[in-house]
């Protein structure tokens, strides 16, 4: 499907998106520079009416079409096994995209083959909040010593305005959002693309915790931005993602530290953090969200033994803010800010 005088695919993963792709394509389609990229809808086994929106209201935009939903991870190596272009964009198809977008990501990756993947300012996209860090990446992320996920302008749900505190030089991240995601294609191909056992959610934790591993770098490339809905296909508070939120954070540290000390830290976090959470759901009455707890660890147990080749050191010693106790920091010493 590549076109060889193209280098970027711009790939959006639909499923049962049509209003998103109505109300968001347009400005992916208009402000993203067709000579240097292809605009690619891939539908995930729609059952509502996107495939007809895509050929009605957007015949000029590359669509493929998948027999059924492979959830986010697999949905996309599919995509960037068929397209092959040099470079590759995860971008969601509740994504808003200034004019200018695509340049100086494009520029960055090919002006520093060191760096595996690469992210915009991740920005709000409701109208009373344009200027406020969107939660799925904000300004870059990062994760601590437990395994807890933080960004640049959002730590938890305490999210920073945008004023300028994260421009200046391209800066040096753990992870970059899966919201808008350049990647060069083959390195993430060889790495072996997002993990489909994730199914969704901290799949692109994983995908960049691995890129590190094969002696890449990641970057938020502050002279881009986006802007993110959030929320679009499930929202902050559903179950189903408190379950994939806690299911994938186990997996995820199950895969990359060392045996043993992967082994101790599931056990910490098991123990304490995640029991003090299922008690908080219990207090609160968040009963779906305290039996999807209990459901992940239960899958986790279950999913475990397919992770077989671990790492021989953990990374995160050797990154930059990743030695850090977020939990202490936010909760008890009050730090809201990153």
């Amino acid at each position: 499907m590549n076109n060889d005088s193209k280098k970027v695919a711009v790939i959006i993963l639909n499923w049962n998106g049509a209003e998103l792709l109505r109300r968001y394509l347009p400005s992916v389609v208009a402000n993203t520079n067709a000579k240097v990229a292809d605009v690619i809808v891939a539908d995930n086994g729609s059952t509502d009416n996107s495939l007809e929106v895509m050929t009605q209201e957007f015949a000029e935009v590359k669509t493929l079409k998948f027999d059924q939903n492979y959830g986010f991870a697999e949905g996309y190596n599919r995509c960037i096994e068929l397209t092959r272009y040099p470079y590759t964009v995860l971008l969601n198809s509740d994504v808003r995209t200034p004019e200018g977008w695509l340049e100086p990501l494009l520029s960055y990756m090919e002006g520093h083959p060191q760096v595996g993947a690469v992210q915009p300012k991740l920005l709000q996209d409701r109208q009373d909040s344009r200027q406020m860090f969107e939660y799925a990446g904000a300004a870059g992320g990062f994760i601590d010593k437990h395994g807890f996920p933080f960004c640049r302008g959002r730590i938890f749900d305490s999210i920073e305005d945008d004023h300028g505190q994260y421009d200046g030089e391209p800066a040096s991240i753990f992870w970059a959002t899966g919201a808008c995601l350049m990647v060069r294609s083959q390195l993430y191909m060889q790495v072996g693309g997002l993990d489909k056992r994730f199914f969704a959610h901290m799949e692109e934790i994983d995908l960049c915790w691995r890129i590190h591993r094969a002696g890449y770098d990641i970057s938020m490339v502050p002279q881009s931005r986006v802007y993110h809905l959030g929320g679009g296909s499930l929202p902050q508070g559903n179950p189903r993602k408190t379950y994939l939120n806690f299911r994938n954070n186990l997996l995820l540290l199950r895969k990359n530290l060392p045996e043993r000390e992967g082994r101790r830290l599931i056990f910490v976090r098991r123990l304490v953090y995640d029991t003090a959470a299922l008690a908080m759901a219990v207090l609160k009455g968040h009963f779906g969200d305290a039996k999807a707890i209990l459901k992940a660890h239960r899958d986790y147990r279950r999913m475990a033994g397919h992770y077989t080749d671990f790492p021989a050191s953990n990374l995160l010693r050797t990154m930059p803010h990743c030695q850090c106790n977020i939990i202490v920091d936010y909760y008890l010493r009050g730090r809201k800010k990153f």
